[in-house]
């Protein structure tokens, strides 16, 4: 059985207090749960990473860094290494968002040199691939993301699936209010699956979780995760909501058989 992540992308959201007050309200509705096989996790901004791992300290919460630098130490101002994520005891980091390259410019390239670093400090990279409105109009799609999906991965090795996550983002859905129909996004996610078992092996695709990103909120959550090949789900604003992040755990815990 895989893995359903409820994960929440807060990007530029959330001061110290805010993160404070998040946990505070959901850390103890989470404990009054048994989640056997559904993950919550929550990407903060870099200056409350500690503050959310000592919050959610015992939980079931996860946490995650929102990226990493490709570069391991030295003269890069600004820049945060895997190694620096490793030494506060962060297990996730997502790697290739949609904003990360549109606004940096970062590559393929660039996202697979972020997995190895995260890789070497034993960290789970959350790879984020999806195309663009125009390259979905023009008939591009299944072309960008197996595009991706070879560059992401180059060179990386997987044997138990388990090693990263992978969470499609249609672009066109970000922030937008509009989300991929499940069975566009069944689609996508049928086609990583079958790359999957291509390139890796079939324990591989069935072991490891592909996660559906783009404009995710409680009313939608359930016929996303009814589709067989998405696994839960990266979701931006609404995971800033106490009452819809902990809905949302409680619509992934009910399905796939998942509830206790």
């Amino acid at each position: 059985m895989r893995k359903i992540y409820i994960a929440g992308n807060w990007k530029m959201n959330k001061g110290l207090q805010e993160t404070k007050n998040f946990l505070e309200t959901v850390i103890p509705e989470l404990n009054k749960l048994k989640l056997e096989n559904v993950i919550p996790l929550i990407a903060p901004a870099y200056p409350f990473l500690e503050e959310a791992l000592k919050g959610s300290y015992g939980s079931c919460m996860q946490v995650s860094a929102q990226d990493v630098s490709v570069h391991s130490e030295g003269a890069y101002t600004g820049e945060v290494s895997a190694g620096m994520l490793a030494s506060l005891g962060l297990k996730y980091c997502i790697v290739g968002h949609s904003e990360r390259r549109q606004y940096h410019n970062e590559t393929d390239a660039t996202v697979n040199a972020k997995i190895l670093k995260l890789f070497e400090n034993h960290i789970t990279p959350l790879v984020c691939i999806g195309e663009t409105l125009q390259q979905r109009e023009e008939g591009k799609t299944e072309n960008v993301i197996l595009s991706q999906l070879s560059g992401c991965l180059k060179n990386i090795k997987l044997l138990s699936g388990e090693e990263i996550i992978l969470a499609y983002e249609p672009v066109w859905a970000i922030g937008t209010g509009k989300t991929a129909t499940p069975s566009q996004a069944q689609e996508v996610h049928n086609l990583i699956r079958n790359w999957l078992k291509s390139n890796y092996s079939d324990k591989v695709a069935e072991k490891l979780s592909l996660l559906y990103g783009g404009s995710i909120k409680p009313g939608n959550l359930q016929e996303l995760l009814d589709c067989e090949d998405i696994d839960g789900g990266l979701i931006g604003g609404a995971s800033l909501k106490e009452e819809d992040f902990l809905e949302m755990v409680q619509i992934g815990r009910k399905s796939k058989g998942q509830e206790c």
